[in-house]
């Protein structure tokens, strides 16, 4: 049985979803104002792989992923662009497609975006208003009363005496606690803002989510997911919201990521430390960045670098230099061979990629010694389980970093196979020397070559 490690309760438990044979999962995305970093990277990949393994399991998913396209954030950098939040937004979603697109992300089945759910949000409002659970204050806000909501800091841990506002959140006299946050922001002068019974505004970040997947999930579901970093205060604030409005639980499942950190230092701008989606790209494959990503635990930190990256690109080859070996059987999984016994052992150990890729490894090194293909068609199609090896093996052992990255990098495809050709002909004509100083030249480019009965290729180290 499937074990997920239920940040609410701090403990792995067996998976039993609401309804028999279906899943309900919703995971916050991303605030499109700018384009997305490697802990975006890391949501996205990390619930993608866990939305792969509850279909392959036998599950019928229904996964919801949001975009906040409306916010302080936003509103700021739409003004300092010149441009309206909808062309900053539309910009910036085009980006995230393509960078998830480029991970091997596959799209959630739905997408909401704040701005359409506007109408949901407020009645949900109106009902925690109801339930007396929500008041306007002077300055126009509609706040949430945090200490009226007796089960706040349960996902925490926290006690209200030790929690302190959201840093979304402007704590201001207007409110009736500090731990106060805000469901409606009144509008400020040539802010974007809706029609309420409180008046113009806009709704507070929290509040989004809340709405979203009530309506798309129902008032519970199974599963919710992000990073570590939105426990507090936006997943506590869900909560509260959630389970105030419909007076039962909200979710089942907390799941949360890990950080990523550079080089043992936690990512941020203030530590020139913080790397987009695309800049890593242009240095490695994206595939390579998706392995990485995958082979340490979803719920440790992750730590960034280029040797880590490196070293991610010699293992994957590894992977396909075993499937370009032995052509592999178009197969599906066969789950009573050892190898995908144990795979599923490790995977639904609360999705323990780690394990998962060292049985990877181990079916390769037997498919190198049995020359099987059908060994091969089992790993590529388990491998498949986690978005990899899905490409033609020559292609990605042969393919050139983006920006010239690594010691092959700058060796072109068109020079290794003339200088391949000089080395044959200079085998013909029994000039072994010159052979070998060619072979010596490619070596020292990081060009690995492989002769064989039919006759010589190569790879990038």
């Amino acid at each position: 049985m499937l074990k997920i490690y239920n940040s609410l309760t701090r403990e792995k438990q067996d998976f039993v979803p609401l309804e028999p044979g279906k899943v309900r999962m919703y995971v916050c995305g991303m605030t499109v104002y700018d384009y997305c970093h490697l802990g975006h990277a890391r949501v996205l990949v990390i619930f993608d792989m866990v939305q792969r393994w509850l279909r392959a399991s036998g599950f019928a998913v229904t996964y919801v992923r949001n975009i906040t396209d409306i916010d302080d954030k936003i509103i700021k950098r739409a003004l300092e662009n010149n441009e309206t939040i909808g062309q900053l937004t539309d910009r910036f979603i085009a980006f995230m497609n393509e960078d998830s697109a480029a991970l091997g992300v596959e799209k959630p089945d739905f997408e909401p975006r704040a701005t359409a759910y506007v109408p949901q949000m407020l009645n949900l409002i109106g009902q925690l208003e109801t339930n007396g659970l929500a008041y306007q204050a002077g300055d126009g806000d509609v706040n949430f009363s945090v200490r009226k909501f007796p089960g706040y800091g349960k996902l925490s841990g926290k006690s209200l005496d030790d929690l302190r506002a959201g840093e979304r959140v402007d704590v201001d006299q207007a409110k009736q606690d500090p731990l106060d946050f805000v469901l409606w922001k009144h509008a400020k002068e040539g802010e974007p803002f809706w029609e309420s019974p409180w008046g113009r505004g806009r709704p507070g970040w929290h509040i989004e989510c809340s709405a979203m997947s009530s309506d798309l999930l129902g008032k519970q579901f199974d599963i919710h997911g992000g990073g570590q970093d939105l426990q507090f205060p936006h997943h506590e604030n869900e909560i509260a919201q959630s389970e105030g409005a419909h007076n039962c639980r909200f979710v089942n499942y907390w799941m949360h990521n890990g950080f990523v950190r550079v080089d043992d230092e936690k990512m941020s701008k203030s530590l020139g430390n913080f790397f987009t989606i695309r800049e890593v790209l242009k240095k490695y494959d994206a595939e390579v960045v998706r392995f990485f990503i995958l082979r340490a635990h979803y719920r440790s930190p992750l730590n960034y670098s280029d040797k880590h990256l490196d070293d991610a690109r010699q293992a994957l080859s590894r992977l396909y230099t075993a499937l370009k070996a032995v052509a592999p059987a178009d197969v599906p999984v066969d789950w009573n061979e050892p190898h995908a016994l144990r795979f599923r052992a490790a995977m639904d150990d609360d999705f323990n990629t780690p394990e998962a890729c060292a049985v990877l490894f181990d079916l390769a090194t037997e498919v190198n010694r049995a020359r099987s293909p059908a060994l091969a068609g089992q790993l590529r199609a388990l491998a498949g389980l986690l978005g990899l090896l899905r490409r033609d093996p020559t292609e990605f052992l042969q393919a050139t970093p983006a920006s010239g990255a690594g010691e092959s990098g700058g060796c072109p495809a068109e020079r290794i196979e003339s200088l391949i050709a000089e080395r044959i002909a200079a085998k013909k004509a029994k000039n072994f020397a010159e052979a070998d100083r060619i072979r010596g030249e490619l070596a020292a480019a990081g060009i690995v070559l492989e002769d064989g009965p039919q006759g010589t290729t190569w790879r990038r180290a």
